[in-house]
């Protein structure tokens, strides 16, 4: 079991997914910078984050921006949107009669990735829901901004497993204050840290490495 003061964030899955280094270089050593997808995927989350605003739609209620945490996985966050379902197999609800069954929905621009790294990150949401709440939740919904639609996504043992698993490796790091060598790719030109990175020079072997090399060359 973690603390609350020991609890990374949700998010940092999907950054962890995509790249170690990346996550180590947001999340240890708190460097950030901007690009045309990361200012579009925050305007995607603006109104969807707003915690005032409430729906209620017979039997679906839904809350925007609910904060959640999970001690057991030393994560929290905060998710987009929690569909409450009306449900035999849900929870009670304070001020509302009935059970109700939560249904998570993360909203995500462009289209679904091949990586698995949005699913992580909804599948970690609901884990977290299922601690605070003591109830089973067994899928969720990525929203994608281009195709404008959903997709359903099943909370499987394997996905809960992978989540666990890389909760721990992500916790691993922190406490060492460890930032992995970056294994250069393509997806490189679309991270946004990538000048802070700089994949390129992480080919070309360490400083040590160099200096003995030239310090050995016969004139």
């Amino acid at each position: 079991m973690y603390t609350a003061d020991e609890c990374l964030m949700i998010s940092g899955l999907q950054h962890f997914r995509f790249c170690r280094r990346q996550w180590a270089l947001i999340h240890i050593e708190q460097q950030w910078a901007e690009n045309l997808r990361t200012v579009e995927g925050a305007l995607l989350h603006e109104r969807a984050h707003d915690e005032q605003l409430h729906e209620s739609r017979g039997d679906l209620w839904i809350v925007r921006g609910l904060r959640v945490q999970s001690l057991t996985l030393g994560l929290s966050g905060q998710c987009d949107v929690v569909e409450f379902r009306r449900d035999g197999a849900g929870v009670p609800l304070a001020g509302k009669s009935g059970l109700w069954l939560p249904y998570p929905v993360e909203y995500k621009r462009g289209v679904p990735k091949q990586d698995g790294c949005d699913e992580l990150q909804l599948c970690a949401q609901a884990m977290c829901l299922e601690e605070m709440l003591c109830c089973g939740i067994p899928a969720g919904a990525l929203f994608y901004g281009e195709p404008r639609r959903r997709l359903h996504v099943e909370f499987t043992p394997e996905l809960r497993e992978e989540v666990r698993a890389d909760a721990a490796q992500m916790h691993d790091l922190y406490r060492r204050g460890y930032t992995p060598r970056v294994k250069p790719s393509k997806a490189c030109n679309a991270c946004s840290l990538k000048e802070l990175c700089l994949p390129r020079l992480q080919k070309s072997g360490s400083v040590r490495d160099y200096l003995r090399e030239n310090m050995e060359e016969t004139p």
